[in-house]
């Protein structure tokens, strides 16, 4: 699996299969990740950890994604519209 960061909260994540999983069976055959993309109607992708799809609204547009925001180690939320906050604590 490839670690990487979510785009919504900066929680690392990590992407199930690729060519590093190729010829890997068994327990860690590298099905497991912790994060999806999300492809949004405007045809941005955004790779978001499990947490921020939770909370995500439905139809989100990119302003939702940008406002998302990590609150411990299981959970995020999205900020309200007007504030703005820092982004990876």
């Amino acid at each position: 699996m490839t670690p990487n960061a979510c785009d919504g909260c900066g929680r690392p994540v990590t992407v199930a299969g690729g060519v590093a999983n190729l010829w890997t069976f068994g327990e860690n055959d590298g099905s497991d990740g912790s994060a999806i993309t999300l492809e949004l109607q405007d045809g941005t992708d955004h790779l978001l950890c499990y947490p921020c799809l939770d909370v995500v609204p439905d139809n989100p547009i990119a302003d939702d994604i940008a406002r998302l925001e990590r609150v411990d180690h299981e959970n995020s939320r999205v900020a309200p519209a007007s504030r703005s906050s820092s982004k990876h604590p």
